[in-house]
């Protein structure tokens, strides 16, 4: 656990102490900014005027846009929709790289003279997490200071509304973050990884669709790939969305099981 513990804590000294850590920081700021500026702040000016443009109402069906209208921070439903669909293709992107590359300089070797694999497996993913929760973090604090701007008697609600969607972005990235570590550990290079990732992606969704027309009665194959919850949270608002916790964990222990399998097995 101690091993565990430091590499998590390396994987997010590296973020602000290498030159890819700092470049991705830095492109993550300014793409957020854009987002905040154009899309937030634009889009919560339909919701507060209860009249919806007819671009949202056509990616939505009436259901999620009537939850949406009826939180009381509306910058903060406009996170949550571009966040959903927006991180994790971010998430896939920043935590490609967690043994890839180190496996191709040879550097895993090093690691191991004072690190079980598990260890090495385990420190890297955990690490990737404190990464995105950081960025999440981030991204919930500009966007509730644009509340503030606003109106700035709506800091209790959006503080308690922020703790909500922390907490369930988080599930919604942990089965992403764990693909990528399975992934990693067959790979030898990000780019790599995250080819291996696209494949698994489209080989399973064909696969799970094909066995959903030729036998109705499966239930659960929709189910199988990260991010099959997503159209089903955005009918939820509140602590209500915890409800569809379990399928995100259970995605995670399958993808964690298959990634230390595969760390166990390959040969450095």
């Amino acid at each position: 656990m101690h091993t565990i513990l430091v590499l998590a804590r390396y994987e997010l000294s590296r973020l602000f102490m290498t030159r890819r850590g700092l470049l991705s920081l830095f492109a993550f700021a300014l793409v957020w900014f854009l987002i905040l500026r154009y899309a937030i702040y634009g889009a919560a000016q339909f919701f507060m005027a209860d009249a919806p443009g007819g671009l949202i109402v056509s990616f939505f069906n009436s259901a999620i846009i009537n939850n949406l209208m009826s939180w009381q921070v509306p910058e903060l439903a406009v996170f949550w929709v571009i966040t959903l669909y927006l991180l994790p293709i971010f998430c896939i992107a920043l935590t490609a790289d967690q043994t890839a590359s180190d496996r191709a300089r040879g550097t895993l070797r090093l690691l191991h003279l004072r690190a079980t694999r598990d260890g090495i497996f385990f420190g890297r993913f955990i690490g990737q997490l404190l990464i995105l929760l950081l960025l999440i973090l981030l991204a919930l604090i500009t966007t509730v200071m644009l509340v503030l701007i606003r109106d700035n008697s709506m800091l209790i609600p959006a503080v308690k509304l922020s703790l909500i969607l922390a907490v369930n972005l988080m599930l919604v990235l942990l089965p992403y973050t764990a693909l990528m570590a399975w992934v990693s550990s067959m790979a030898r290079s990000a780019r790599q990884a995250t080819l291996y990732a696209i494949i698994i992606w489209i080989v399973f969704s064909i696969f799970t669709g094909w066995l959903s027309s030729q036998y109705p009665g499966l239930w659960g194959l929709d189910k199988v790939l990260p991010g099959a919850q997503i159209s089903e949270l955005l009918q939820l608002s509140g602590w209500d969305t915890l409800s569809l916790a379990y399928l995100p964990i259970i995605q995670t222990i399958v993808l964690l099981g298959l990634g230390r399998f595969m760390m166990q097995r390959s040969d450095w």
